[in-house]
């Protein structure tokens, strides 16, 4: 593997009026099928074989490839950092801790999951890997970590998507209510809420401390403009994303349109015709949308600002911190504690 730089092909009055722009590639061997960021920990003195520059963060890509390997790179120097290997099919989704630290989770075709710890020493990476959760019958193809970094759900081609501990590596709970194979997970930013996209063309909205359904949104077909042909496409979602304050949702499905829902609502408030979508992902500062397409392109669309409620602001920074029992169990009204708890919004 390598990297490859290289300079604009136009004319020098051209390189020079850009800033003489480079194109980096990093060379993965493979088919490269799932992508994570991570701000990786300044290095110290000392250390033998740091990632990046003494007291500096850099930033990581840890790319999951088509024969099971897990490859990190530092972005910046395109070095490889790491090969990970142990997984025996396609590595289908990654994803880094949010709270920095240097958990890796991996999510494969071969019907597992597993924890990668890549401040540990390892031959070959094999070290490294701190768990293998096995649970799913069916290929693996969604994970996520909450924001707290407490659990982690895991979608595979199955009617339930798998609730774990991220403490104990331990199953919580299946979470059953769809009609056909989950597809895409994501928790809201104060954890407090998990939501899940399904082929049944429904979003299901879950308290995953309790495992109780909130809420259903349904995709129901839009008659417009936006689609003048007679032909009647399916609602199958491929995808689900929380924006970053926590009061949106973005879908996708495969009637070529991407959904924004407000919490609060059972229908959507903007809609945008894309065809071929597959996957969506805020900005994490809010205001867009970057959604990718099996025909090769990331589109970029403008989304819905909110200025959140002092009410909102207060649930988020409490539930940052407090479970769903634990707020049952304060001394408060129990409109507060609904509230709270998102039952009331």
């Amino acid at each position: 593997c390598k990297t490859s730089e290289r300079k604009s092909r136009g004319g020098k009055a051209e390189t020079r009026s850009r800033g003489a722009a480079k194109e980096k590639t990093l060379e993965c061997g493979q088919i490269v099928w799932g992508l994570a960021f991570s701000a990786w920990p300044a290095a110290e003195d000392g250390d033998t074989d740091p990632a990046c520059a003494v007291g500096l963060p850099c930033l990581v890509l840890a790319t999951g490839l088509n024969d099971g390997q897990i490859k990190v790179w530092e972005v910046q120097t395109g070095h490889l950092l790491f090969s990970l290997l142990g997984h025996q099919d396609v590595v289908r989704d990654l994803s880094f801790a949010p709270n920095g630290s240097p958990i890796l989770v991996s999510a494969s075709r071969d019907k597992t999951l597993r924890v990668w710890d890549l401040s540990r020493d390892g031959r070959n990476g094999q070290g490294r890997q701190v768990q293998v959760l096995s649970g799913h019958v069916q290929w693996v193809y969604c994970c996520s970590i909450s924001p707290d970094c407490s659990m982690l759900c895991s979608a595979a081609g199955e009617k339930s998507a798998l609730l774990w501990s991220m403490r104990s590596y331990t199953l919580i709970r299946r979470l059953e209510g769809h009609q056909s194979s989950v597809v895409s997970c994501d928790f809201s930013p104060d954890s407090a809420l998990l939501v899940t996209a399904s082929y049944d063309a429904c979003v299901i909205m879950w308290d995953p401390y309790t495992g109780e359904q909130l809420r259903t949104l349904r995709h129901v077909p839009l008659h417009s403009t936006l689609d003048s042909s007679s032909e009647i496409h399916t609602s199958s979602l491929r995808s689900v994303c929380f924006s970053p304050e926590g009061l949106y949702l973005a879908t996708v499905a495969d009637d070529r349109l991407l959904r924004i829902w407000a919490l609060e609502l059972r229908s959507p408030v903007a809609f945008a015709p894309m065809t071929n979508g597959l996957c969506c992902m805020y900005f994490p500062h809010g205001g867009f949308i970057a959604t990718g397409t099996r025909d090769g392109h990331v589109q970029f669309w403008t989304a819905p600002r909110v200025l959140s409620s002092l009410k909102h602001l207060c649930r988020k920074a409490l539930r940052t911190f407090l479970t769903t029992y634990q707020v049952l169990a304060l001394p408060i009204p129990r409109k507060l504690k609904e509230f709270l708890t998102y039952r009331t919004f």
